[in-house]
């Protein structure tokens, strides 16, 4: 026995213009309700003396069946004699676009109704604007009601040429334009002999006419690492990188390289939970795998084969956003950027344009992006990651944005944009442009102190001893008549003072306010000592950047997972605490030295 084809359809528009309605018509006009079920709502409506709605069938909710509206993505499924639907009826009401969103995200295909007698409402032109950034180019659009304008050819001719107008300005073209009543059932399964002037097909026979796209299991691999469990109990060293492929498949043998680090390795198991060994998984499936070396990734890095195409690795992306917050998106403040697993920090770099999505005029020189605005904007993140354009592989290309626990913002990635500007780079210069600079210079400062200034990062993993070690170092240097100071303020608590209440932010305000006082302190000509843990190579830079352009030196404790360029001293983690003090010590009386005069 075959499996039998598949699909996703979303269907929206304007409020009231009968999506429910259409949904519920077609359910029971393919006999895809359980037996019964229509003639119990029925007998329920004649009982409480209320006019039997198709809409019924599917406004299961209790809020939605006191109020009369969609407040939530419903989902029900019907069969044709081609394939299976899973339809998702998403709401109309503007204060509800978030939930439309979360429901079209999935959607392979959308039919987008309008009310003959109302016509083209506002979000009539949102919607489609939304399937046009959400990437769904499979659309057919219905005009409904067609029985409340006498089953006007002229009606139904002019909503055709106005809205498909509108379409094409948005790069889409529908695959049908369908006069229907949902309500009295004229074109929903055959063609009604109320419109003779209609002879395109019908709204089930344009279901079964939405093209199906290629398998997610043709595409390259993209498996997005959710989480990475260690086991030790009755000598298990085994590092097992879960998640869940989104597309693409591997196995037991592939090299594989992890983004955005661009560490390689090879799979050496295919785990499952409670299964044998696997030799492959696939897209769809909640995998983990094991490798031949032992690498260290954090959760968010997307896995990839080698001999496959590569995402994009970059800080910045052009991008179509639409903005749900009650609050602007505005520049100059950070939001929580979700990729597929990826959680960074994200700025608006640039504001390319901002829409009137219901009139698709440009706002010109607008400062921000208001409530129910649509943009193209650039976007800029703290650290690199790794995406692909929505055109090309839709699962590493949509996105949504978090601000204060709230998704506020979702959209879709153009292209990447690679340039050297940075908005830590901005801000460095304009803090050094900005600086009032004291009149004892550095070197004036190095001389009577008898060293160069520097910021020593202890790095490594929790529990590792660093800040035994950081206060071990500040003492030798100390006795030695150097002018230091360990800041032995934890990462929690730097983070609480100074960050926000998202735990990705604060890390992000941690690693730039540690970079901060570390340039106030060297310029002051002091020796700063302060630990970090779990710091990865993107926020070494960071620190490196605001630190300038005094020296950072690195110290790691443990193994080393770094590019030796990154790290000045590695420690292992069994050394004794005093041993690997007078190590640092030592080195930095070598590297420390100030420049010696000379005179002629």
């Amino acid at each position: 026995m075959t499996e039998r084809e598949q699909m996703n359809v979303v269907i929206v528009g304007h409020v009231d213009h009968g999506k429910s309605t259409l949904i519920g018509r077609m359910l029971a006009d393919t006999h895809s309700l359980p037996d019964g079920k229509l003639e119990q709502v029925k007998a329920q409506c004649a009982r409480n003396a209320k006019p039997f709605e198709y809409a019924f069938l599917l406004d299961a909710l209790k809020d939605e069946q006191s109020q009369g509206i969609t407040i939530d993505t419903a989902r029900c499924f019907f069969k044709s004699d081609k394939r299976d639907y899973i339809i998702i009826d998403a709401p109309g009401h503007i204060e509800f676009l978030k939930n439309m969103v979360t429901g079209a995200a999935r959607a392979e295909a959308a039919m987008l109704l309008i009310d003959a007698k109302e016509g083209i409402r506002e979000n009539s032109k949102r919607h489609g604007y939304m399937m046009s950034f959400l990437g769904i180019r499979n659309i057919t659009v219905c005009v409904n009601k067609m029985d409340l304008v006498d089953y006007s050819q002229d009606v139904f001719n002019d909503i055709k040429e106005r809205y498909t107008a509108f379409l094409k300005e948005i790069n889409l073209t529908p695959r049908h334009i369908i006069p229907v009543s949902a309500r009295e059932g004229d074109n929903i399964v055959s063609l009604s002999k109320k419109m003779p002037w209609y002879d395109g097909l019908s709204a089930l026979e344009a279901f079964d006419d939405f093209e199906k796209a290629p398998p997610r299991i043709e595409k390259a691999l993209r498996f997005p690492i959710q989480d990475i469990y260690k086991f030790t109990q009755q000598g298990d060293d085994r590092r097992i990188f879960s998640g869940r492929i989104e597309t693409g498949e591997l196995a037991v043998g592939d090299e594989v390289v992890f983004l955005p680090s661009n560490k390689h390795s090879k799979v050496t198991t295919v785990e499952g939970f409670n299964l044998p060994a696997q030799q492959s998984s696939f897209a769809g499936q909640s995998t983990g795998v094991t490798l031949e070396t032992q690498i260290y990734v954090k959760p968010g890095e997307i896995m990839c084969l080698a001999n496959q195409k590569k995402p994009h690795v970059s800080t910045k992306f052009r991008a179509n956003l639409f903005w749900m917050g009650k609050q602007p998106f505005v520049k100059g403040k950070n939001y929580k950027l979700k990729l597929s697993s990826q959680q960074v920090p994200v700025v608006l770099s640039e504001l390319v344009s901002v829409l009137d999505a219901s009139e698709l005029s440009s706002i010109g020189n607008k400062p921000q992006v208001d409530r129910h605005d649509v943009a193209e904007c650039v976007l800029e993140t703290l650290k690199p990651v790794a995406f692909d354009e929505v055109t090309t592989v839709s699962e590493t290309g949509r996105f949504v944005i978090v601000d204060n626990y709230e998704i506020t913002g979702g959209g879709i990635i153009l292209a990447p944009v690679f340039d050297q500007t940075s908005a830590l780079k901005t801000k460095i210069k304009a803090r050094d442009h900005n600086w009032q600079r004291s009149e004892i210079s550095c070197s004036l400062r190095s001389k009577a102190y008898s060293h160069n200034a520097a910021f020593v990062m202890i790095t490594g993993a929790k529990n590792t001893g660093k800040i035994a070690l950081a206060k071990a170092l500040e003492k030798k240097l100390f006795e030695a008549k150097k002018l230091t100071y360990f800041m032995g303020i934890s990462n929690d608590l730097l983070a609480t003072e100074f960050g926000t209440s998202d735990k990705t932010l604060n890390r992000v305000q941690h690693i730039q306010q540690l970079g901060e006082i570390a340039h106030v302190m060297a310029d002051a000509g002091m020796i700063l000592i302060a630990s970090i843990s779990d710091v990865d190579s993107y926020e070494l830079r960071m620190l490196r950047d605001l630190t300038q352009p005094h020296q950072t030196i690195v110290v790691h404790v443990g193994e080393n997972q770094f590019d030796d360029e990154q790290v000045d001293i590695t420690l292992p983690e069994s050394a004794a605490t005093d041993d690997a003090a007078q190590t640092i010590a030592d080195h930095l009386q070598k590297v420390l030295l100030p420049a010696p005069e000379y005179s002629i």
